[in-house]
């Protein structure tokens, strides 16, 4: 037969997504930032900042730095920029780049002016100098065109190229040329020379940026809004000035051992990253999942390893290689890494190949020895039950086996069975409007039992029912080996009167028993009866009850679709069975 949407359930159902907030659309124009306000969505206007040095509340104070006309003006990004994402080897398809975590707007949003010894002053730099004793003075003092300080009654003082670790001294030195004693000397750089510096190359923003010549190069990177991880590098950033190279740089040693280069940056320097040289993509059991930058078309796997640092339980390496139209695979033992070429373009995956050599059971219930038993790999049940001390009152023919992955497949087949439920309470054709109406409520209530049944567990209970064959089932890792007490009692559940617990009795038979606890319920359906033995397994229809035992009534599935009612009948057979539980709706 033919399945739709009924109108009238649909229609109640967009109103329920619209009146939720699923459904929202915005319009933003240029120039607008969406916010969001209470659930409701809003834009507001915003303006451009240029880059005029001017510090900001919250912001570190920037040197002013006049930016030429028709370059980019990059407003330096907020310290309370969005971090990166977590390292994963892909987002989707695309594997994410070694390196392209750096660049989130946190290097430059600080200028550095901390102490460097090894800073060479320039001109610009401005110079604290304090003299006290036999005469006073304080001032800060520019070094000026001709690379001095001038102190009154001293004289110019040149400063230009000298240490940074050696200014206090130099200044000291020729203070005491004019006042040998009496007289203390204290000098210290201030604050370093603004500069502007060209950053081009393969970076997201290129243009020309104000900040201090001690700034690192990575603040200068970051004001041009990063590296552009699918096409710039990271191992050869090169820092050239009059056209020729002052430096390179290497970020993947500051990355992995906070090394780099402390270099003085002038007006006019220029930063460039070239193109991104050879790429091997890692994967698996590594700490850093990336795809990372070569230097050279091949190098060994021992060297990428060094990159991506395996995790200690990684045991090997694959390797895919594509070599023309066909694509290859290699594996090998990780301890052979240094005996592995690896090239640019290849596919690495490290992998934790482990054998289970012994298994760990838990022991529960009536049992006075230890509790948990490691056992060899490929023990049996009968190997476990060797080792156990039962209680005087432990009932070892009622013994239970508790089993992880028979309560993920319990778990797996409920949802599937519910998800057909759903399917077919959802897509029933009706033919006038009171039948919609009438299926739209009988739909509500079907996925109010849905819900409340996906959120009950399985329990796993593996059935022991052949007590002969028993014994041979092979143990698994987590296994739970369960000792229940011997009992007299008899469990009655289910659309019964009064669900009880009562005291076995001889030859009672399950209408006995219902009986006792006031009879069935006018939703009782006494041809679905469940008689529940304590190993799991479901008695024949006609058996009496005996000790231990739980009897089950199950209701009746009041509805005109024969579908429904089968999928709910199935779903409480599998709950009852699988988690001992029965839930209506």
């Amino acid at each position: 037969m033919n399945r739709m949407f009924p109108r009238a359930l649909v229609a109640a159902l967009t109103l329920s997504l619209l009146a939720h907030g699923a459904v929202a659309q915005t319009t933003s124009q240029p120039g607008t930032v969406p916010t969001s306000t209470g659930g409701m969505t809003s834009s507001s206007t915003t303006t451009p900042t240029p880059n005029t040095g001017v510090p900001t509340a919250g912001t570190a104070a920037q040197p002013q730095s006049p930016v030429p006309v028709g370059a980019p003006v990059v407003a330096p990004p907020s310290p309370t920029a969005p971090l990166p994402p977590s390292p994963t080897a892909t987002t989707g398809a695309k594997p994410i780049v070694f390196g392209s975590q750096m660049f989130s707007g946190r290097f430059g949003a600080v200028t550095f002016s901390g102490f460097n010894p090894d800073y060479q002053l320039a001109i610009g730099d401005r110079v604290l100098v304090r003299l006290w004793g036999a005469t006073g003075y304080e001032a800060v003092q520019p070094v000026d065109a001709q690379g001095n300080i001038f102190i009154p009654n001293v004289g110019p003082v040149k400063v230009v190229g000298v240490r940074n670790g050696d200014l206090n001294q130099l200044v000291d030195n020729a203070v005491k040329k004019v006042f040998r004693a009496n007289v203390g000397v204290y000098a210290t750089l201030e604050a370093a020379q603004p500069v502007k510096v060209y950053v081009t190359g393969f970076v997201r923003a290129p243009g020309l940026y104000g900040g201090l010549s001690s700034d690192s190069v990575l603040y200068y990177i970051d004001r041009a809004a990063g590296i552009d991880p699918d096409r710039g590098s990271y191992l050869a950033v090169d820092v050239m000035r009059n056209g020729k190279l002052r430096a390179r740089i290497d970020l993947y040693q500051f990355l992995l051992k906070g090394q780099i280069e402390a270099l003085q940056l002038q007006d006019g320097d220029t930063i460039v990253v070239p193109p991104r040289r050879h790429a091997v993509v890692v994967t698996g059991e590594v700490l850093n999942p990336y795809q990372f930058e070569l230097s050279k078309p091949q190098v060994t796997a021992a060297e990428l390893m060094a990159l991506a640092q395996p995790n200690p339980n990684a045991t090997h390496i694959s390797i895919v290689r594509s070599i023309g139209a066909e694509r290859r695979s290699e594996y090998h033992p990780i301890d052979k890494a240094g005996e592995v070429v690896v090239q640019a373009g290849d596919e690495v995956g490290v992998t934790a190949d482990k054998y289970p050599a012994t298994i760990l059971v838990r022991i529960d219930g009536a049992h006075l020895g230890e509790r948990s038993f490691v056992m060899p790999y490929g023990a049996r049940l009968k190997d476990v039950v060797a080792r156990l001390k039962p209680a005087p009152q432990a009932n070892m023919d009622a013994l239970q086996l508790y089993r992880r992955s028979v309560a993920a497949k319990q778990k797996e087949s409920l949802d599937q069975t519910l998800r057909g439920l759903e399917v077919t309470a959802l897509t029933g054709r009706s033919s006038t409007m009171e039948e919609a109406n009438l299926r739209k409520t009988e739909a509500e209530l079907i996925l109010q039992f849905v819900e409340r049944a996906r959120q009950i567990v399985p329990k796993g209970q593996v059935v022991l029912a052949d007590k002969n064959q028993a014994g041979e089932t092979v143990m698994e890792d987590g296994d739970v080996v369960r000792l229940p007490e011997l009992s007299n009692l008899v469990a009655v559940s289910g659309e019964v009167t009064f669900a009880n617990t009562l005291v076995y009795a001889p030859n009672y038979s399950i209408d006995d028993y219902v009986d006792l606890v006031g009879g069935y319920t006018q939703r009782s359906d006494r041809n679905k009866t469940l008689l529940m033995r304590p190993d799991g397994s479901i008695a024949p229809s006609g058996s009496k009850p005996g000790p231990g035992d739980e009897i089950i009534v199950f209701p009746k599935v009041e509805t005109k679709w024969v579908e429904v009612a089968r999928g709910i009948t199935s779903i409480l057979y599998q709950l009852a069975i699988s988690a001992k539980v029965l839930t209506t709706f």
